[in-house]
């Protein structure tokens, strides 16, 4: 008996599959009323989330929970406007902040984690915890231990490199606040430096990122996580150099083709 041909596939089928606006219709020459009202209260999210309240207190308490040291630092930035109209302000800490870190004499560590607000402090608040509360059992029964927390406001992602620089950390775990999108106002990203200092660039981290509800959960992320951080100190690399392994049973390797076979 022939099979039945195959259904074709509807644009009601493609927004079942992603939450971007596809397929979304015509009132005339403007869009359907549900579909703008939609897009309006997804864009008041998104503004709310990086003006959001960044609850430093809950933070401090939670993280002193875990049984993590927690040293508080700001960046130049020194209000919300500064951060958002100067990115250069929130990359690196302020006098008192820095002051504060080369002042006190922390023993050298494998990793120091930096909880910034970044471009969304709803998505720290929301997930930064639970995260940690995932990440330091796994990073410990390897045998790797955080030499404590430091909670940044106004930071960027490069204020964690100078942090970890001063803390004298092997390496920086930095969870900031993704730029909310209109889908995923509350996404967290996680960013690891070996050997952090204040010089490096993008090219020299690893990024773990989308965790949210509706995306990477947070066991998937601390386990991807719990794997660069372990080679990343083991081989001494992070950023392009290292690349993200840990859903493979076995690492790639790169070998010459057979004799006589080519690209």
């Amino acid at each position: 008996m022939a099979e039945p041909p195959a259904r074709s596939l509807t644009l009601r089928d493609l927004r079942n599959l992603t939450p971007a606006r596809v397929g979304l219709g015509r009132s005339g020459a403007s869009l359907p009323t549900d579909a703008l009202l939609a897009f309006t209260l997804d864009h008041a999210r998104a503004r709310d989330a990086v003006h959001a309240a960044f609850d430093v207190t809950a933070l401090r308490e939670g993280l002193g929970a875990l049984g993590l040291l927690t040293v508080e630092v700001k960046s130049r930035a020194g209000n919300r406007r500064d951060y958002l109209r100067r990115p250069d302000l929130g990359r690196t800490l302020d006098e008192d902040s820095r002051r504060q870190l080369i002042s006190t004499r922390y023993e050298p560590c494998q990793f120091v984690i930096v909880v910034g607000d970044g471009l969304s402090p709803a998505a720290v608040d929301g997930h930064a915890l639970e995260l940690v509360r995932n990440l330091v059992p796994r990073l410990g029964s390897d045998g790797i231990k955080a030499g404590g927390a430091v909670i940044a406001s106004g930071a960027r992602v490069a204020l964690g490199d100078e942090i970890g620089a001063l803390f004298g950390a092997q390496m920086v775990v930095m969870l900031i606040g993704e730029r909310p999108g209109l889908s995923s106002p509350d996404s967290l990203g996680v960013y690891l430096t070996y050997r952090p200092k204040a010089s490096l660039t993008d090219a020299d981290r690893n990024c773990v990122s989308n965790i949210h509800r509706a995306g990477l959960t947070y066991d998937e992320a601390a386990t991807k996580i719990t794997w660069l951080v372990r080679e990343g100190l083991a081989r001494q690399i992070t950023g392009v150099m290292l690349k993200d392994e840990s859903g493979s049973v076995a690492p790639s390797r790169i070998t010459a083709p057979p004799s006589g076979e080519h690209d």
